[in-house]
């Protein structure tokens, strides 16, 4: 019986596949995206990637809360970006992680996604309990007579750029690491709803997003931008909570910097560029204003500067 888990359109056959989780789309992924399209040149066919949905290990330890760096949307669209002509979602449930390496290979690779050739790094692991690897994929692509090509892994300061090392730099509040680690700005995701109004008072208003699924970085105050109306901005975004006003309630508010318009309810991404500073309590309203405001200029400067 074929798994019927993968959904796979007819210009998405016959391509270069390569087949992973992508979460963030950083510059390792990048450069396997490279590699593909080399492949796929060569062999007059689509680039083809497919990713996982939901994460394997949200199914195999749901008690882990695993935060993705991107969500499948903006992870869909920063593929293409890097050279993906087709990104197939893999939907993972216990019947596809409950197939052994070459049963995944036949009915994945060969029945459904038809593959002519097959790009992956060295660490790429398939099929049940992780056992297949790069030999295991090698021997059922010659196998089946399809191209195989293993890349290296792209390292910066001698290790190798991951996901997990992405997260741990956001988590610490090192953006600018973390972004240089991706090769694009880190984008959060969310519904603009209602806050306490306090921005508007000050004559600085603010945009609460709700119900984001990315992982959020330490508390602070964050450079970013976002596009309204088709029209990019800059922004000044504090996460966390507002111990100036006892409000420890942790959140993300995003200042549109020189916006002006009724955005609440809609959906919103944010990509933050650079952390500014951390948070502080500040002894009046005055003080704090005149804080924003210098953290108004830096992102305008930083937003001038942006060109990933």
């Amino acid at each position: 019986m074929t798994w019927s888990g993968l959904n796979v359109p007819p210009s998405a056959k016959g391509g270069i596949v390569t087949i992973g989780n992508f979460d963030g789309v950083h510059r390792g992924h990048q450069a396997m995206l490279t590699a593909v399209r080399g492949c796929a040149l060569d062999a007059s066919s689509p680039v083809v990637v497919v990713t996982f949905d939901p994460h394997p290990v949200n199914i195999l330890r749901p008690q882990i809360e695993l935060p993705r760096l991107s969500s499948l949307k903006t992870r869909t669209e920063l593929l293409k970006r890097f050279g993906a002509d087709e990104v197939v979602v893999l939907h993972v449930d216990n019947d596809l992680l409950g197939m052994d390496p070459q049963t995944f290979f036949k009915q994945v690779v060969i029945q459904q996604l038809e593959a002519t050739g097959v790009v992956e790094g060295p660490d790429f692991r398939f099929g049940k309990d992780r056992l297949g690897d790069t030999t295991v994929l090698k021997q059922l692509c010659e196998q089946n007579g399809l191209r195989l090509q293993v890349i290296s892994a792209v390292r910066h300061d001698a290790e190798m750029i991951s996901s997990t090392r992405i997260r741990s730099l956001i988590s610490g509040g090192r953006l600018i690491d973390a972004v240089n680690l991706l090769g694009h700005s880190y984008t959060i995701t969310g519904q603009v709803s209602h806050g306490a109004g306090r921005g508007t008072t000050l004559g600085i208003p603010t945009a609460n997003l709700e119900s984001i699924a990315e992982l959020l970085p330490a508390d602070g105050v964050y450079a970013g931008r976002c596009v309204l109306n088709g029209k990019p901005y800059a922004c000044a975004v504090n996460i966390g909570p507002n111990p100036t006003f006892n409000d420890s309630t942790r959140k993300l508010e995003c200042h549109v910097i020189d916006f002006a318009g009724d955005i609440y309810g809609q959906a919103m991404a944010v990509d933050l560029l650079s952390e500014l500073r951390e948070l502080h309590s500040f002894d009046s309203q005055e003080a704090l204003v005149t804080q924003i405001n210098h953290d108004v200029l830096r992102c305008r400067q930083i937003f001038a500067a942006s060109e990933i």
